[in-house]
């Protein structure tokens, strides 16, 4: 049994809960995962688990075990990397979790640039809008544009960008443009389901956060498809301005209510713990933050 990887596969399992779901990340057989763990608490002579069909918790010892077993396998990581990374071109595998719009539109060009510059990184993208569990799902980073995140969140900023209040024209013409939120109940709105902004908007009066109802004619988990919906004048939608200005640009949506638009949101890469962060996924993040740079300070001219 070697150490060290016994130790890794069991700071896996203890975070993500599942023997199934690790074998998987690693490509592994169960039966080899559950081996490796049960020669580790042999040569330990204590349980560190106790598993069942329905759910896996550690022991009192295998929680002990679980913290020193972090700090010891953080502090062989990062003497690995400080003798390796002067000479190395980085390299390894990194799952990434993106956001559907935002990744497609900007981010993905700029991972592709990116597997280029770097060919021994293998870059596994998961585009999908939900909010993803890091350690659950094996990701070493994910993308999320929030207005707040979670307490305990670690991460590192890498732009911002504006919420807008968009409809048609011609539903404008038709069923007249509101002149304060509070109008919006009067109106077919469209609302993005997956945030609380789907059943009601916040917007910025006289320097104060408040919120109001919306009335949802359609509802979706895309905002792609709620800007199309409102430039065929279904209703009014609030939108990231990635996924609006096209439309704006092209004169199919207006945007209103510029007066009480909210703060921006923040562009985040979302990191799964604080602790030692490997090379490659570091040179990820200096990459994305200066690209992301150069193209807001493009736009900003």
């Amino acid at each position: 049994m070697n150490r060290l990887d016994a130790m890794h596969l069991f700071v896996r399992i203890a975070e993500s809960g599942s023997f199934t779901a690790v074998a998987e990340q690693m490509n592994l057989a169960r039966s080899v995962v559950t081996r490796q763990i049960a020669a580790l608490e042999t040569h330990l002579g204590v349980k560190l688990m106790v598993r069942n069909t329905r759910r896996l918790s550690l022991t009192s010892a295998g929680s002990a075990y679980l913290e020193k077993c972090r700090v010891i396998l953080d502090l062989v990581e990062a003497a690995e990397a400080s003798v390796m990374e002067e000479r190395l071109t980085p390299r390894g595998n990194i799952r990434i979790g993106l956001p559907l719009s935002f990744g497609l539109k900007k981010l993905s060009p700029l991972l592709l640039e990116f597997t280029q510059l770097y060919p021994d990184i293998h870059l596994e993208m998961d585009f999908d809008d939900r909010q993803m569990n890091l350690i659950e799902e094996g990701m070493d980073i994910s993308i999320r544009i929030a207005g707040q995140l979670e307490p305990g969140d670690i991460v590192r900023k890498l732009g911002t960008c504006k919420l807008l209040t968009i409809a048609s024209p011609d539903y404008l013409n038709t069923h007249g443009r509101p002149a304060h939120p509070s109008e919006l109940s009067e109106h077919d709105c469209l609302g993005y389901t997956l945030t609380s902004g789907g059943a009601s908007w916040t917007f910025d009066i006289n320097g104060r956060h408040e919120t109001f109802y919306i009335n949802n004619r359609i509802k979706a988990n895309n905002g792609d498809a709620l800007t199309e919906a409102a430039a065929k004048g279904l209703g009014i939608t609030r939108q990231p301005d990635f996924i609006v200005n096209d439309y704006l640009a092209s004169g199919q949506v207006e945007s209103i209510l510029e007066a009480f638009t909210p703060k921006e949101l923040g562009i985040y890469a979302i990191l799964p713990s604080n602790r030692y962060i490997p090379h490659r996924v570091r040179v990820l993040l200096d990459f994305l933050a200066k690209k992301m740079e150069q193209k807001n300070s493009g736009k900003n001219k």
